[in-house]
């Protein structure tokens, strides 16, 4: 009975907010709450959920306070010079600036927090998204994956975890798994463009006034070169084009170029009339210029406590917010209208890690969580020994999307591994295999890092699940196949 809940209770939840039926907090709460009653809870819930909530207070104010600074430093304009730098590089096109998304997450994901790499990534990236008027589900969807795919580093946590649980060196279960790992990153990349074209499309249809009307996807390449502009504009709002379509002097025929250099010139300007009454407002009254040297020293001390990790994270947040408010607010009445500004986020991200705590609590508290991974592990046939390697990486994907890190490689991999050995199959072996399922998990809404990203973002969970979730599995599984190709997963 407990297993039959346990599974419905994750499908029940997982329905209502991918069809939006309820809210991510309303789901986390209520969900939970009927299938616990009904799990014979009763009365002792309360406690099963104030239990679990303890272990998330430092995770709400590390999120709490980590909206605050990083809003505070949109706010000042500590981000602009970046966005307009980014904007250079990667060009107009957003194939480009979402593939830069994935490389910046998967380049900061080296630091092995998920929490630190979605503060930066997003703080970096999403003016951009915005300045573009590109949707943020795509930021959230790319940073998710190049973050999960590399949270199998030795320093992230999963596979320090596995190797603990089954007693082995870390570096065997983690350097053949390198192959896995760069196939990882190389699909994610691949989603990362394809997303990115997909936006490219559907800014040219619903913005042709902004974008143009280009005669060829050739035509957004990016980075057109400084000067003047070559060829007669095919797309709409272009400049300097001469009637006919004839070239101006010098220069040569490429339709749709001339449109496609404005909209960088247009994008890069600062006082680019689509930005009004936003965020990037270039004439907001938060902008603190004289303070951008301060604002930079400061964020890179936070960025460097973050990395040397020699104070709790969310007393850094806490330490660096207070000095920004009063440094660059040192009003009283200005410092209260900068926390209201970031009040919805707030709210919005804490109440859902406090929501998420009655999920987990209720999973832990009436042992559905042992009773599903017992059953899992009964169900498999003995016939299927030999492929218990594999069959331990298929189960990762979604065991570790509803349960904890902890409980599934403290609880069940160790189980499985002593099944597995009755086949031959040796413990390193079954530690890679449990790793690959790390892209999924780190969508889970029981990572706190996830619910950090979608909140600074303002995306709805919903909307990310049903972009990310589909591609995490994609990648995990050709994870899971170039571990079987190359040996490091094998089957006794």
């Amino acid at each position: 009975m407990l297993v039959i809940l346990g599974f419905a209770m994750i499908a029940v939840f997982m329905v209502l907010i991918m069809t939006k039926k309820l809210t991510p907090v309303l789901a986390l709460i209520i969900v939970p709450t009927v299938f616990g009653l009904f799990a014979g809870a009763g009365l002792g819930i309360g406690d099963m959920v104030l239990d679990s909530m303890k272990s998330m207070t430092s995770t709400a104010a590390l999120l709490m306070f980590a909206i605050i600074y990083f809003g505070l430093m949109i706010d000042v304009g500590l981000f602009d010079p970046l966005v307009k730098f980014i904007l250079r590089k990667l060009g107009n096109d957003p194939a480009k600036v979402v593939l830069g998304t994935a490389l910046l997450a998967a380049a900061v994901s080296l630091d092995g927090d998920g929490s630190t790499t979605f503060i930066l990534t997003t703080a970096a990236m999403l003016p951009i998204y915005l300045r573009l008027k590109m949707s943020p589900v795509v930021l959230t969807c790319v940073a998710g994956l190049a973050n999960g795919t590399m949270n199998i580093v030795p320093w992230g946590g999963p596979t320090a975890r596995a190797a603990t649980a089954l007693k082995i060196d870390v570096n065997d279960v983690f350097v053949p798994m390198i192959p896995s790992l760069i196939g990882g990153i190389v699909v994610v990349l691949v989603f990362a463009w394809i997303l990115g074209l997909q936006e490219r499309n559907r800014l040219r249809s619903t913005q042709p006034e902004i974008w143009g009307v280009p005669d060829t996807a050739a035509e957004f390449d990016g980075g057109a070169p400084d000067g003047p502009a070559a060829g007669s504009g095919a797309g709409r709002g272009s400049k300097g084009n001469t009637p006919g379509g004839a070239a101006p002097a010098g220069g040569s025929v490429d339709g749709g170029s001339v449109a496609v250099l404005e909209r960088t010139e247009t994008l890069v300007d600062d006082h680019d009339a689509a930005m009004a009454d936003t965020a990037l407002d270039p004439n907001r009254s938060t902008l603190r210029p004289k303070l951008f040297l301060f604002n930079l020293g400061l964020t890179v001390a936070v960025m460097a406590m973050l990395i040397a990790d020699l104070v709790p994270l969310p007393y850094v947040f806490m330490v660096g917010s207070a000095i920004a408010l009063l440094v660059n607010f040192p009003k009283v009445k200005d410092q209260g209208a900068q926390l209201v500004a970031h009040s919805s986020s707030i709210v919005a991200v804490v109440s859902m890690v406090m929501a998420a705590s009655v999920l987990t609590g209720v999973l832990t508290g009436t042992g559905m969580v042992e009773a599903m991974s017992a059953w899992l592990v009964q169900i498999i046939p003995s016939s299927m020994g030999p492929l218990m390697a594999v069959i331990t990486g298929l189960l990762s994907i979604p065991m570790t999307f509803f349960m904890s890190n902890d409980a599934f490689y403290f609880g069940v991999l160790p189980v499985l591994s002593e099944t597995a050995a009755h086949y031959g199959i040796g413990a390193a072996e079954m530690a890679r295999a449990s790793i690959t399922g790390q892209p999924f998990h780190m969508q889970s809404p029981l990572v706190p890092a996830i619910l950090l990203l979608v909140s600074l973002a303002k995306v709805d969970l919903g909307d990310h699940h049903k972009k990310v979730l589909w591609r995490a599995a994609v990648v995990s599984l050709v994870m899971l196949g170039i571990g079987m190709l190359t040996g490091a997963i094998g089957i006794g």
